[in-house]
């Protein structure tokens, strides 16, 4: 029989279910700061431990592995726990709460920098890196579906790519602020000592107990409100099919989520490879070209938000044009306060074009966005293989940042659409995914030997990953209508809301 939405979760009075509740989500975005600079940080950290610590490509890539695979060893800890308490666990600590602890497990794992910086100690570095990612698990676990949550569901992808956005002002400035720590200045080529490697991270443990504390005393719920009638047609009703695995696009999405954040990390996570074999640039030099990869999500996040404001359909057309350029702005500001040359960037507000385009293709349906954006990161990573010039090749490479800005929001909206009360569940097997970010950068690590596919032919990892998100895009729009949710119509009445 059929169960009617409202009997699973007590809903919000509709008013306040409709409205994004911004002081709430103001501090919900804290934590995605966090993620976005110690994952955007690592990049830097793998060709330093390479050059110190004289390793193989794809040893150093282990960086990236251990902090992806704490994400799957975490949510596979939540999935047993649950098991045992015989309830979710956050349903039963809260999610609020879910996040305070998950702050103070990634804190934990800073300070094992500190043994590891004395005793330059790989093994303990990526234990730390490791534990912080533990952290993380949960945090994400708990903040992803809150940030859908706190308003409208036609909304929901849109205020996760704010969200998003703000993470990646964490991946715009980590690599340029840990470089700095590391090598001392900007002009540094040299990595004197491993010991520098611990300040930043022990400032960002210190930074995690802070908001740990803010976040345990904020007015965020510790549960989650119903906002999904608005996407069922007509009936208005959910059927429970007993387990989260029934539902395709859960299912389906679980495997994009892996892709997704393996291509997204190891486009990155290779860049300063691939500019040391073909343009021989040092590795302190490449710094800035990590910042634009992932200042390239901030600028699409920025842009795919514009949405989420409630402003009027010209307003929001206006912000689409000009929030990628104020987030680009950023990108700069934040390289001239580091004193970089910024004449090799600016050639680069051209290649935003191609993103504001895209975006309003998508009209604001995440299964469309999901689609353009997956054919526009294939044409990239193809360029980027091809191209005779090598600096339009990382040019390329950076502006996978841009289309794989939205597939997030895009992928974890689909997923736990239409799930009811396994919305936590859901959360959670998708989290576990991450782990995509690990394995794959490992791969495309090994494969970019010169015995086997090199630097640049290892990038075809990454466009079999779009082909993948591709078929999602259409196999999940279609699976959703077929439970009643209509995505095409949806966008349509909100004013392209998703």
């Amino acid at each position: 029989m059929p169960i009617e939405q409202k009997d699973l979760i007590s809903p919000l009075p509709a008013t306040d279910t409709n409205k994004t509740k911004w002081g709430q989500f103001g501090t919900l975005v804290s934590v995605f700061f966090f993620w976005g600079f110690v994952a955007a940080s690592n990049d830097v950290l793998i060709p330093v431990f390479k050059e110190k610590l004289k390793l193989e490509q794809w040893q150093a890539q282990m960086v990236s592995f251990a902090f992806y695979v704490a994400y799957s060893v975490g949510a596979l800890l939540y999935f047993m726990i649950s098991k045992i308490l015989k309830q979710d666990l956050l349903n039963k600590i809260g999610y609020k709460n879910g996040i305070s602890i998950g702050l103070i497990v990634s804190a934990i794992g800073t300070l094992l920098f500190i043994p590891a910086a004395s005793t330059e100690s790989f093994g303990l570095f990526i234990s730390g890196l490791f534990t912080i990612g533990l952290g993380f698990s949960l945090q994400q676990t708990a903040a992803n579906p809150m940030a859908i949550n706190m308003g409208s569901a036609s909304t929901g992808s849109q205020r996760l790519s704010m969200a998003g956005g703000v993470n990646n002002f964490g991946t715009t400035i980590g690599p340029l602020i840990v470089n700095l720590a590391i090598f001392g200045s900007v002009t540094s080529l040299v990595v004197t000592s491993l010991s520098t490697v611990k300040t930043p991270y022990l400032i960002l443990g210190a930074a995690f107990l802070l908001v740990a504390v803010i976040f345990y005393f904020s007015s965020v719920p510790n549960k989650l409100v119903s906002n999904t009638e608005e996407l069922a047609e007509a009936k208005n009703t959910w059927v429970d099919r007993g387990t989260p695995f029934k539902y395709p696009q859960l299912v389906l999405g679980m495997i994009a989520i892996f892709v997704y954040v393996g291509v997204e990390v190891s486009t990155a996570a290779n860049l300063p490879e691939f500019m040391k074999q073909k343009l021989g640039t040092a590795t302190s030099a490449t710094a800035p070209y990590i910042s634009l990869f992932w200042a390239s999500l901030m600028i699409g996040r920025w842009t795919a938000s514009a949405g989420a404001f409630g402003f009027s359909e010209g307003t929001k057309k206006v912000l689409q044009f000009l929030m990628p350029y104020l987030a680009f702005g950023v990108f700069l500001l934040v390289n001239a306060i580091a004193k970089h040359d910024l004449q090799p960037f600016y050639v680069y507000a051209a290649v935003i074009v191609a993103l504001i385009i895209a975006n309003f293709l998508s009209m604001g349906n995440p299964a469309r966005q999901l689609l353009i954006f997956s054919i526009c990161g294939i044409i990239a990573l193809l360029i980027a293989i091809f191209s005779p010039d090598y600096n339009v090749s990382v040019y390329a490479i950076c502006s996978v940042g841009l289309f794989c800005s939205t597939l997030w929001p895009c992928i974890f909206t689909l997923a736990i659409s239409g799930l009811g009360k396994h919305t936590s569940e859901g959360s959670n097997f998708l989290i576990f995914m991450i782990c995509g970010g690990g394995i794959i950068s490992l791969l495309q690590g090994y494969l970019s030997g010169d015995h086997l596919l090199g630097i640049s032919f290892s990038y075809f990892v990454g466009i079999a990953c779009f082909v993948y998100l591709a078929y999602y895009a259409i196999k999940a729009k279609n699976d959703l209508k077929d439970q009643g949710i209509d995505l095409d119509e949806l966008s349509k009445v909100k004013g392209g809301g998703h």
